[in-house]
């Protein structure tokens, strides 16, 4: 495999979506419910998320779908979520009055997300050993 620009790999494709009306602390746990899975499963996921955010990601994810299907001619079954990540953008200050004269500061903050697909197999997650309490106290 060979790298091309900004660190991209031939199987790989990116999407960005720049200035979302969120901030990125609401956005990132949308971005961790879908890290690392299959892009079918990603879309049922963000298709039924409760999240008001979600529409956002999916928008992306499906753009991505769209760059790896046209420009490097991917397999879609063979996609999967390999990164994904948000930052913080700007943030629009606005005031609201106060008591006795006085103001009150309103942040309304936007974020980036960047989307970064593989084609492949999605590694598997391993499931973290369970501890039990006996096993606990023997250790100590």
């Amino acid at each position: 495999m060979t790298t091309t620009r900004y660190g991209i790999k031939d199987n790989q494709v990116r999407a960005f979506n720049k200035l979302i009306r969120v901030s990125h602390q609401k956005l990132g746990l949308v971005c961790d419910m879908v890290r690392g899975m299959p892009v079918d499963r990603a879309v049922d996921v963000l298709k039924f998320s409760k999240k008001r955010v979600s529409d956002e990601v999916l928008k992306t994810l499906l753009s991505a779908v769209a760059n790896a299907e046209h420009n490097k001619n991917l397999a879609v079954d063979t996609l999967f979520i390999k990164e994904i990540w948000c930052g913080k953008a700007l943030t629009m200050k606005r005031i609201m009055a106060g008591p006795r004269g006085s103001a009150r500061p309103i942040l309304k903050p936007f974020s980036n997300l960047t989307i970064v697909l593989e084609s492949g197999v999605a590694p598997s997650k391993k499931a973290a050993p369970k501890s039990d309490k006996k096993t606990a106290k023997a250790a100590k």
